[in-house]
């Protein structure tokens, strides 16, 4: 069940790609384990899935540790009290939206001497259910991460509101590219955009998702 669903999302990507005049090699797929068990994400890394996204540093634990040889991103919430557990073992953190939280993934980087990998969150539908900097809010924050050398920003992400046709959550990705296009300055290139997930990556792909957060179509029966 989980390699035909595999192989299915995989297909989707490279369609949407292919579609859009885009390279599918430029899409990375990332496996969220929310709704996973720990056998199916033992099962899916033999498949050769690489990139696998936790929403909750506690519940993932286990798997973390169960599955260390391959990339782990972080793409919930994430508290200040949570950084020194989450920094070490996970490449890239998606949620990077305050202040606040930019000091002390500084603070944990300079004492375990690596650099944060972290994508800027933002609430781009406004929806208050969300977190995230809001659009207008982004310039400033950028320009305020420019004094934290440890904190290597890597693009932009945002979570869509779940709706069921997914051409009406397109504005949004659409809006979240031009985003990225009027705040790449020096030193902040914002090559990555982490958008869609399992109800609409096919639309975020197309607007130009370069990580596309997959959970259910993957790991549901």
């Amino acid at each position: 069940m989980l390699n035909n669903n595999y192989q299915k999302v995989l297909a989707e990507i490279r369609q949407a790609a292919t579609e859009a005049g885009r390279d599918p090699g430029t899409v990375k797929l990332i496996a969220v384990t929310k709704v996973a068990t720990l056998e199916q994400l033992l099962e899916a890394a033999a498949l050769g899935i690489r990139d696998f996204g936790a929403n909750r540093v506690q519940d993932a634990a286990e798997q973390v540790k169960s599955l260390p040889e391959v990339r782990w991103h972080f793409i919930g919430h994430l508290q200040t009290n949570k950084v020194k557990d989450v920094l070490p073992v996970y490449t890239m953190i998606h949620t990077l939206d305050r202040v606040s939280l930019a000091k002390k993934l500084q603070q944990v980087a300079e004492r375990f001497d690596c650099t944060a990998e972290a994508m800027i969150q933002v609430n781009v539908a406004g929806e208050e259910s969300k977190f995230g900097l809001t659009p207008e809010e982004l310039p400033g924050f950028i320009e305020q991460l420019g004094s934290f050398d440890r904190i290597k920003v890597q693009g932009l992400m945002t979570m869509a509101p779940y709706v069921e046709d997914p051409e009406e959550v397109r504005p949004y990705f659409r809006r979240l590219r031009l985003l990225r296009d009027e705040n790449a300055v020096e030193g902040f290139k914002l090559s990555e955009l982490s958008m869609g997930m399992t109800n609409d990556f096919k639309v975020a792909i197309e607007e130009g998702a370069t990580m596309v957060r997959i959970g259910s179509a993957l790991f549901a029966e």
